[in-house]
């Protein structure tokens, strides 16, 4: 009897084997759904070259673009507004195009670019401009226009000890609380190894750079990034992928606190503005009011909208994710076509993006640029979001 039962339990488990091979999902179906696109999204322009970084948008919906020169040293604006679908030279074809201005009075490599509260357009110039070694005095530099005067309202140079040689000023935000006529904050992610953050008096032009030893503004140390597929150590003597340091930065609505984070890392950190813009405060200070608010993904561009929500671009899973003031994560987009997002805002009730395409460059890929030079201006209106909601993360 006990011989019998073996005997049949063996042929039913045969059976069912069998059977489970008959009935096996497709190889390569594997049920994952985070290559599956979500969400809706409009694609409002298409860039050729040169590619795109920063975007604004005002409640009109007037849109600038700025196209920086640190990877391709380009012939075309540096910054532009897009009317019909057209780049047209912002503020003007002098200050915008190659020029025989002198390098304090045109700009030169726009990256990221923001609206104050009062809807004034800044932008900063990190100066550098690729197969030129260096950042010449004058080119790197916070600029501020009237945009609908289109007349610079401050023009102010970066310049040693606040700036380095290896120096990459990558955005940039605009806190009209502190100071007379306000302050800015920047990131310095790096070309070199030496990320920070940068402060600016609008009034004086007083600055200084600070926190560049504090963890919240240094790439990750065995960092490992998945792109297309693939792992790619942080190796900064030898990059395979955009790497940095302090790069993404938003500013809550009452301007009262600083949301930043590197470039190689998937934390996110804060500072109260009444300190970071407080010239005597100490970096001991400084770093005591650092706060680490856990991961928010591989993000490049942060923004931030009216009910305090933080929205971070993901250049491994080509999506875009929004993180809730408690911590949770939502899905708002997912899609080929967010190829590594990088300048991001939040405005007229939707999220506008560029897709930079930036991991696909030349010098990450032995030298073949693998970019296609059709780069994307994304808009993915808030209405169909989220994709996955508050009760699916926590």
């Amino acid at each position: 009897m006990i011989v019998k039962k073996i005997i049949l339990t063996a042929t039913l488990f045969t059976f069912l084997q069998g059977s489970a091979l008959c009935y096996a999902a497709p190889l390569g179906d594997t049920g994952d759904p985070s290559a599956i696109p979500a969400g809706s999204i409009e694609v409002l322009d298409q860039f050729t070259d040169p590619g795109p970084s920063g975007v604004a948008v005002t409640p009109d919906k007037r849109l600038f673009v700025s196209f920086p020169r640190h990877a391709q040293n380009h012939k075309d604006a540096t910054l532009a507004e897009i009317i019909d679908g057209k780049r047209v030279p912002f503020p003007n074809n002098q200050m915008s195009l190659p020029s025989d201005l002198p390098l304090k009075d045109r700009l030169i490599s726009v990256h990221g670019i923001a609206l104050d509260s009062k809807n004034n357009l800044w932008v900063i110039d990190d100066g550098k401009r690729a197969g030129i070694k260096g950042i010449p005095d004058g080119a790197a530099k916070v600029v501020g226009f009237d945009i609908h005067t289109h007349k610079v309202i401050a023009s102010i140079p970066i310049h040693a000890p606040t700036l380095l040689q290896d120096s990459h000023l990558n955005d940039l935000r605009i806190d009209l609380t502190h100071g007379e006529k306000g302050t800015a904050y920047i990131t310095d992610s790096s070309f070199g190894t030496s990320p920070a953050l940068v402060v600016v008096d609008l009034a004086t032009g007083k600055q200084r750079r600070v926190l560049a030893n504090n963890v919240s503004t240094q790439p990750e140390k065995g960092f490992v990034a998945y792109l297309a597929g693939k792992p790619r150590l942080y190796d900064p003597q030898h990059p395979s992928f955009p790497v940095g340091g302090a790069d993404g930065i938003t500013l809550s609505n009452d301007s009262k606190t600083l949301y930043y984070a590197p470039l190689t890392s998937r934390r996110l950190y804060s500072i109260p503005t009444a300190v970071l813009s407080d010239f005597q405060a100490s970096e001991e200070t400084l770093a005591k009011n650092v706060k680490d608010l856990g991961e928010k993904g591989f993000a490049d561009g942060l923004a931030i909208d009216p009910q305090e929500r933080i929205y971070t671009t993901n250049g491994e899973h080509n999506s875009i994710w929004r993180r809730w003031p408690d911590g949770h994560m939502d899905l708002i987009a997912r899609d080929p076509r967010i190829d590594w997002p990088d300048g991001i805002t939040v405005q007229n009730d939707g999220v506008y993006v560029v897709a930079g395409q930036w991991e696909r460059l030349a010098g990450f890929h032995h030298g073949k640029d693998l970019r296609d030079p059709n780069y994307l201006l994304l808009y993915i209106p808030l209405k169909t979001a989220p994709i996955v909601g508050p009760s699916e993360n926590k």
